[in-house]
């Protein structure tokens, strides 16, 4: 992989409540990725709880391997903040009032009418000499405190204080460092898995050097993210276009989008520009996919309505499907799927009807094993079923059905044959 600079940074995040799950760091993936497109490497994030000694351990370590450490948390006024006691310990370096800061909290004070306590003063301490980064989201400033060997940036926890100070403060100190931005592309497909997109694409991961790719499993979707280092856009784009192409021209069948865009949202902007309307019998999938496309505001223009058909009797009294029919195939069919998905099309007067029956476990039904599952979709010009053998517990069946069916109703918006 080519490097965009020769800034090694190290993020560090300082607070037990992390160690302890009760809050995700989100604030080093903010970073990372503000990191990224200023050029600057990141190796390591390193999460350290409110603890001097094991923040001192954490800052030595980064030392010895970054020259730019970037802290979040650990700034405020009660004796777990800890984060600028212990760095400027470590730089051998004073805490001082900066009176700017200061006068900040005591307006912060006098406007709101509470009474300021002692401790709120020292969020105003800063470590000498420092440059201070104003905080307008909250009360304790940031800092750039800077050596002949390593730069230290600390800013506050919360990220409705820490992000707009990065944005206003650190970005534009990172501009002048002269690395390569990276630039990034996420490319989502459906109906094919990590392993088997990985291995049609292997040649291309072994020998990556600019662009670079990197295969990410998501949950019943795969994404590929393809990242170039280069001061243009253009040329960035140039290369990512070209590595693109090649890919498409191997998986490209399971492609469906770009970016954080999911396949649903996906299939609900398809429905959208043709003007298309589905409805919905659901058996095994309980409603699931009704309100998996209802999620979206405005999905009364492409949503008819759906059925939960959850019993045989239902399905013969709600959608009027024939006794015999059930008695003859069984309610887990594919002559059933394709009774639900036509009968519901045609009560409800949509273009597109899809009808969901199953087993999503645990235990076999019908004679039909766990994981067994028809989708009908019925359209004016054909009403087909789709049989699929799904694993995994049954919320996972019921998931997976569901983006199946999300994705036969795409390819069919798209003319594309539906995969099996």
């Amino acid at each position: 992989m080519q490097e965009t600079s020769n800034v090694q940074a190290e993020i560090i995040a300082v607070g037990s409540e992390l160690l302890l799950g009760q809050i995700a760091n989100t604030n080093a993936q903010f970073i990372s990725g503000q990191l990224a497109e200023a050029g600057v490497n990141v190796h390591y994030h390193t999460v350290v709880g409110d603890n001097p000694e094991r923040l001192r351990q954490a800052i030595h370590q980064a030392r010895a391997r970054a020259n730019m450490i970037i802290f979040t948390g650990g700034l405020g006024p009660t004796k777990d903040d800890l984060t600028k006691q212990t760095v400027a310990d470590t730089m051998e370096a004073k805490l001082t009032y900066d009176q700017e800061a200061l006068g900040y909290i005591k307006d912060y004070f006098k406007k709101t009418g509470r009474n300021m306590t002692e401790n709120n003063k020292q969020q105003a301490l800063v470590i000498e000499g420092a440059e201070v980064l104003p905080n307008r989201h909250g009360m304790a400033p940031g800092m750039i405190a800077a050596t002949d060997h390593c730069a230290y940036i600390l800013l506050p926890g919360p990220p409705s204080e820490m992000k707009p100070m990065f944005l206003s403060s650190v970005k534009p100190y990172l501009q002048g460092m002269g690395g390569m931005p990276i630039h990034s592309r996420v490319l989502r497909f459906f109906g094919i898995g990590e392993s088997a997109l990985e291995t049609d694409i292997m040649d291309l991961i072994e020998n990556q050097t600019n662009p670079t790719i990197a295969p990410l499993a998501g949950y019943g979707e795969v994404t590929i993210r393809l990242s170039a280092a280069s001061k243009s856009t253009r040329e960035a784009d140039e290369l990512l276009n070209n590595l693109e192409s090649i890919i498409q021209q191997r998986v490209g069948d399971y492609f469906y989008g770009y970016g954080e865009k999911g396949l649903a949202e996906t299939c609900f902007e398809r429905l959208n520009e043709q003007q298309l309307t589905v409805s919905a019998a659901e058996s095994l999938t309980g409603g699931l996919f009704a309100k998996t496309l209802t999620d979206f505001s405005g999905a009364s223009s492409v949503f008819g309505g759906g059925v939960t058909t959850y019993t045989d009797e239902a399905k013969a009294t709600l959608l009027q499907i024939p006794r015999s029919v059930i008695a003859e195939h069984g309610a887990v069919s594919a002559e059933t799927a394709e009774w639900m998905a036509g009968q519901v099309r045609k009560h409800l007067h949509t273009d597109i009807g899809i009808g969901f029956t199953g087993v999503a476990g645990p235990i076999a039904s019908e004679g039909q094993e766990v994981g067994t599952v028809f989708i009908g979709l019925s359209t004016s010009e054909r009403t087909q079923a789709f049989f699929y053998q799904m694993n995994g517990t049954r919320d996972k069946i019921r998931d997976r059905t569901v983006k199946r069916g999300i994705d036969l109703i795409r390819r069919y918006c798209l003319n594309m044959t539906p995969f099996r």
